[in-house]
């Protein structure tokens, strides 16, 4: 138990708040946003999700997959309050953009559905904004279709969420049907009406017991953090309304609860409500400075939250004013001290960006070609951002894919297109391999990649090839031999000749190659020695198997020369046709590349995961609880890179969508039988 706090979370505070709409995929959280938009008069009508007339979702990418995969962001206005919203995706893979937004909001609402399947999906989303100790509610999407008591659910979802999940309403039932709501707070009934505000009622009687119990439990679950409301349930004492919600108001800014409200944001039942305890109870920008660290008065500062790539206005960057003022040719210096300029100041309503001429604290706002700037940075309003408030999350790829254009021509546009998609979504990630000559984009799944090849498409004009990324393997040698390489050519004037006699034999893995030369009485000129060992190293590129040769040692033992015509370039060729003619001999054998995995999924799981690891040649090391994480494990295996290709969807699958893994190169590994075989003739007809 702890003492009551004194008065209120700072007063309630008027200025412009900026909330995070949070929660599994598909849990309704466009479809909140929308009916928020409806209810305060922003929009003039509730779109459809279904019928692709929302304000948010509204990219091709979006609309095709009738899902969310970039955020949407919306202002409106309640009572005299302002308000924006950020509608987040859901999906795991695209869970960045939200990670991204977490430093500039007040608090956040975490839609989530009356389905236990879903529990995974809802735990990611809420250890997010537990790390940052970000307060929060819970709206319980879909209350009409629900098949549990709404305290069941509650119950079932309770493991997602490290601090209690605080009923405010519980719903009331007709013919199965959920027509409207008691407030748990203010001890009142509603009912719903479909395109219009609820209708307070008399409680009735029938539920009045079931009213009672819910509240007496909420409470309680108050009284945890409250010594004075303690004593009054202990003494049957019924505090007053100003007392409870005092209590709510500061249990939800401490993060101590998270108070859950029900409804059908479809149906734009439970909307007002909601937006009623937003208006009362949530923090604002005062708090977030302080949850920060950072004063709340002092020169303008403001935080990046995202970076956009707009058709017309180029680069954007979307900022919490987290105090100040801001003009539209205000002077901006980041961290560093270094200037930087906008070239325009906007406010961003779904897919449209409107001019504005200044902004106050709290509020978000777009900042015109602000090159230099990333996510994550801070800005400074005419003087020095004197901190750096956080870097952008960079999520670690778990899916890659070789990415080329069919005309050359377009490789320079590919290579600034890509930039542009990493800059605005640093969850995707391009790398080169040296080796294949392969660039790579890397992302956190399938339909994350599969996005990013739209927007390539769609805003660049290019239509880019992927395929599966080329396997480094690599050969190496069992046995050991020494044999002599002779190079002669006699075509008029000086001829070529060297002569080299060469031991070949393994090294232990891991040792790479060594050359040396044990050469005495000058039979071969010490001149010409570093064109052997460059001979040497230029077999070693491209075995009998066709891949790089490793772990090799070669020792130069004899050879003979000629006065006229040896040369740099005859012992070269020499050493090379020694060493062709030698590694056929010394019984080549495949190596392939191993690495070592570590896999996150909820323990419920785990014996699928381990099933999956082991169906793809992976050996596994262990397992155990996931730190800072309640009934997740983590895995540890070493598994052949050539079969971590597709895994992330095969692991996705088995764990309704919130696996994840890591991977990190470990060491090479002997591969024989038919899979060697299989990998050497592919080469072989790659080559031919």
């Amino acid at each position: 138990m702890g003492e009551k706090k004194s008065g209120a979370a700072g007063g309630r505070e008027r200025s412009p708040r900026c909330v995070a709409i949070m929660g599994p995929f598909a849990s309704g959280k466009t479809s909140l946003l929308e009916a928020l938009l409806a209810r305060t008069g922003a929009i003039p009508r509730q779109g459809q999700v279904g019928a692709g007339s929302t304000l948010g979702d509204s990219s091709a990418e979006a609309r095709n997959h009738s899902m969310s995969v970039e955020l949407n962001i919306a202002d409106c206005e309640y009572k005299g309050d302002r308000y924006t919203f950020i509608d987040c995706p859901g999906s795991i893979e695209f869970l960045t953009e939200g990670a991204n937004v977490l430093d500039g909001v007040d608090m956040a609402i975490v839609v989530a559905e009356p389905d236990e399947k879903k529990i995974p999906s809802l735990q990611v989303i809420l250890k997010q904004l537990e790390d940052k100790n970000i307060p929060r509610v819970l709206f319980l999407n879909k209350i009409d279709r629900a098949n549990h008591r709404v305290r069941e659910t509650l119950a079932a979802l309770q493991p997602a969420s490290t601090v209690p999940l605080l009923l405010r309403q519980i719903p009331i039932w007709k013919d199965g049907v959920a027509t409207g709501f008691i407030d748990l707070a203010l001890e009142r009934a509603f009912v719903y009406h479909e395109n219009g505000p609820s209708e307070a009622i008399a409680l009735p009687d029938e539920e009045l017991n079931r009213e009672l119990e819910a509240r007496y439990q909420m409470l309680e679950t108050l009284a945890d953090h409250d010594d004075a409301l303690m004593e009054q349930l202990l003494e049957d004492e019924a505090p007053d309304t100003h007392h409870v919600f005092e209590d709510l108001v500061l249990e939800l800014q401490r993060g101590e609860v998270c108070p859950v409200f029900i409804g059908s944001a479809e149906n734009g039942n439970g909307i007002r409500r909601l937006l009623k305890a937003l208006r009362h109870e949530a923090p604002g920008v005062t708090q977030l400075c302080e949850r920060l660290g950072v004063e709340a008065e002092g020169n303008g500062l403001l935080q990046v939250v995202k970076t956009l790539q707009t058709a017309h206005g180029g680069k954007m960057s979307v900022a919490r004013l987290l105090r100040g003022n801001l003009k539209e040719t205000t002077t901006l210096y980041d961290a560093k001290g270094n200037e930087v300029r906008a070239s325009s100041l906007s406010k961003v309503m779904g897919d449209k960006v409107n001019k504005c001429t200044r902004a106050e604290a709290g509020e978000l706002v777009a900042l015109g070609k602000l090159e230099s700037v990333q996510t994550g940075d801070t800005l400074g309003v005419d003087a020095c951002a004197e901190v750096q408030l956080g870097e952008q999350v960079v999520a670690k790829p778990v899916l890659s894919v070789a990415i080329k254009v069919e005309e050359r021509k377009d490789e320079v546009k590919l290579s600034a297109a890509l930039g542009k998609l990493c800059e605005e979504d640093p969850s995707l990630k391009i790398s080169h391999v040296q080796g294949s000559g392969e660039t790579l984009l890397e992302g956190q799944g399938e339909m994350h990649l599969r996005v990013a090849f739209e927007r390539l498409k769609s805003r660049f004009g290019l239509n880019a090839m992927r395929r599966t990324p080329t396997i480094d393997y690599r050969e190496t040698i069992r046995g050991t031999i020494e044999l002599r390489g002779r190079h002669k050519k006699q075509s008029g004037g000086h001829g070529q000749f060297g002569d080299v006699v060469l031991e070949i034999k393994p090294l232990s893995r891991g040792e790479g190659h060594a050359f040396s030369d044990s050469i005495t009485g000058g039979v071969v000129p010490k001149q010409y020695i570093p064109s052997v060992g460059e001979g040497v190293k230029e077999a070693l590129q491209q075995g009998p198997l066709g891949f790089p040769v490793v772990d090799v040692a070669v020792e130069l033992k004899d050879g003979s020369y000629h006065n006229v015509d040896s040369s740099d370039q005859a012992f070269r060729m020499a050493a090379i046709l020694a060493m062709r003619d030698g590694l056929k001999q010394c019984k080549p054998v495949l190596l392939e590349p191993i690495a070592k995995v570590a896999v996150q999924c909820p323990s419920d799981t785990t014996a699928r995961i381990n099933a999956i690891i082991s169906g793809r040649r992976g050996q596994i090391l262990g397992f155990d609880a996931r730190d800072g994480w309640e009934g997740w494990d983590q895995v540890e295996a070493m598994m052949p890179e050539s079969e971590l290709d597709d895994m992330i969807v095969e692991l996705r699958s088995a764990t309704a969508g919130v696996a994840g893994f890591q991977k990190q190169f470990d060491h090479l590994a002997e591969l024989t039988g038919k899979a060697a075989e299989d990998v050497v003739s592919k080469k072989a007809a790659e080559a031919a």
